[in-house]
Order: structure tokens, then sequence, then C-alpha cells
């Protein structure tokens, strides 16, 4: 497969929320030539600990701050000559997007309204080509809405339908970036993906919460029955996706990012209990702390990913088995923290 583009200088956004310092790390590690930038607000779901491998590399610098901050971001694009900005800087969680949704509009819409238009400005007076200059923005499955049980997976071509605050926010910043493409011409790709897991993620989410759980012998909160459905991607294979459409995919071009990997919350929650009973056995078994709590307003029913256009075209595929991964995660978070 041909390089199409090689970034030197890259500007993540987010680089310590859960994916973007999984992509920094991975980035430093596998391209040992790339400079890496990272801004993030270090809101309560950021963390620099995760990056301390990566802490004192010459190849790395960390910078707190706003990416709704213009005059921030024309700084750094000038100082650090950014030839690339992979964006995953957002407000992720559903729940929170329903009871503060402001957040959202600010950071997802208005924070990638600025980071477009300091690319462009940036680049453009630097009379830079598309070859020499790349904008990635990480978007989510959420915007395409909610699928019946037996139906086809979302395509790139699944007409959006956000069902949250948080899901429309994310739709806007999609639409915000093709239009930039479409309008001025500024060289972007874009992703969607399915729900990520791994190590370092943050305790709000899914899987943290029944291994956290677990390990503090608390109630497993299930929204509703249990049967809502996920498509879950392991971290890193989602950086390697990330690395693998900034460098080969075509400019404008959008791809899907799947872990092939669907589960019913209820039979996900029962998955991890067994494990957790043979990681760490007590007199009892982790089932038993499964609990049906009152399902959230707008609970999408299910998410599927159909990723045969990145499988065909990037020639990327899933490495992580889920049984591996979460393994992985388990270990994480139990290196973290102290069981009852």
């Amino acid at each position: 497969m041909t390089i199409t583009y090689q970034p030197k200088n890259i500007l993540v956004t987010g680089g310590a929320g859960f994916i973007g310092g999984h992509f920094l790390c991975y980035m430093h590690k596998t391209h040992p030539t790339v400079h890496l930038v990272n801004v993030d607000k270090l809101t309560y779901a950021g963390s620099l600990n995760h990056l301390k491998e990566i802490a004192t590399s010459n190849r790395y610098h960390f910078i707190q701050g706003d990416i709704c901050d213009a005059t921030l971001l024309k700084q750094l694009m000038t100082h650090y000559h950014i030839d690339t900005i992979v964006h995953f800087a957002a407000e992720s969680h559903v729940d929170r997007s329903i009871h503060s949704p402001h957040a959202f509009m600010e950071t997802n819409v208005m924070g990638t309204f600025q980071l477009l238009e300091a690319a462009k400005t940036y680049w453009f007076d630097a009379k830079k080509e598309a070859s020499q200059c790349r904008f990635h923005h990480i978007g989510t499955d959420e915007v395409f809405g909610s699928l019946a049980p037996h139906q086809a997976g979302f395509t790139e071509e699944t007409a959006y339908q956000p069902r949250s605050p948080y899901s429309a926010s994310k739709a806007a910043s999609d639409h915000l970036v093709m239009a930039y493409f479409h309008t001025y011409g500024l060289p972007i790709t874009l992703s969607n993906c399915s729900n990520n897991y791994g190590p370092h993620q943050h305790s709000e989410k899914f899987i943290p919460t029944i291994i956290n759980a677990c390990l503090k012998k608390e109630m497993i909160p299930v929204y509703g029955n249990g049967q809502n459905k996920r498509d879950w991607l392991y971290v890193e294979d989602h950086c390697r996706a990330i690395d693998t459409i900034l460098r080969h995919a075509p400019v404008g071009s959008r791809y899907n990012i799947g872990g092939c990997n669907e589960w019913e919350n209820i039979h996900l929650a029962k998955y991890i209990c067994e494990k957790m009973d043979k990681q760490l056995p007590f007199e009892g078994s982790y089932l038993d702390l499964l609990r049906f709590v009152t399902d959230r307003p707008g609970h999408d029913f299910r998410y599927a990913i159909d990723e045969k256009k990145i499988r065909n075209e990037l020639q990327w595929a899933p490495l992580e088995t889920f049984e591996t991964g979460i393994l992985k995660t388990i270990a994480s978070i139990m290196n973290t923290t102290t069981p009852l």
C-alpha cells in the first residue's frame, strides 16, 4: 500500500483523554521521527498519568489549553510548525450531555470550528498544498442514531440521526469538517468509530464501571433490560486505524472503524463478571452484583459498524481479540485500584 502522506509535526487535541493518550503513545513508539504536540484543557476526564512514558521525550510537548481559544491555537500552529491535526478533544459522556448540554456545544462544535479556522489560516497563509498537511477528525457511530436488532450496520453513507445532545454536537462537528473540505479545500479525513475500551479509560464508562464495581463489591448498574447492543473496539486497534487513514487515505475521505464485536450490555456485564471470578475470586460470584436500573432518556438500542470500506481500501482490521483486550483492561484497573 502506497504511503500518500507523512506527518511530521502533529497537533493532538484532547491528548490527555483516553483515546488521545493512547494515540500519542502509539505514534511516539511507532514513528520515531514524528513530533507530537498535545493540547488539552485537563477537565475531569483528562489525565497525564498514562503519558508518563513519553513525558520527558524531546519529541513530545504538552500545553494545557482550550481548543476554543483562537489565539492559543494560532500560536501553537506557528510555533510548532504544525502540518497535521488529529482532533480527539470532545465532551463525550451521553448522560452528562443530557443534564448539562452547554459544554458539549462549546467544545464539540465551537472548538472544532476554531481548530478548522486555525488550520485554514495557517496552512493557506503558508501556501501549503493538500499533500503537505492534513486535518483528521475523530467522530462517533452515535451520530447515525439507533439500529433495529437485525438491521445492517452503519456505513459511510448512512444518514445522520443523532438522538442525544452529545451525538447532535458530534454530528455538527462532522458536518463542519466536511464543509471546510468542500468549501475551502481544507485537506481533511474523517472517521466514525464504535465504542472504545482498554486500559486507562475513565471510570464513568461502561466497562470500567463494571470492573470497578466488582473490585469494590458494589452494585453493577445495567440500564433498562440490558438488551441494548454495542460494537466494541480495542483502543490500540483504533489508533492503528487513525494512523493508517492519515498516511494512506485520500483527502476528503471518511471511514467507519469497528471492532466486529457486538455485545448486549447484560451479556457483556456477565462476561466481565465471569472473568473477574477467575481473576479475583471471593466467596460469592460477581454476577450476584448485577442490577437493572432505570433507563436513561433516548437510550439508543443498538449501534453496529460496517467496516468493509477501511478493510478493503486500506487493509486495516482489528488485531486484538475481545478476550485479550478485556484481560488487559482488567489488569490495568486492578493495578491502579485496591480491591476490597
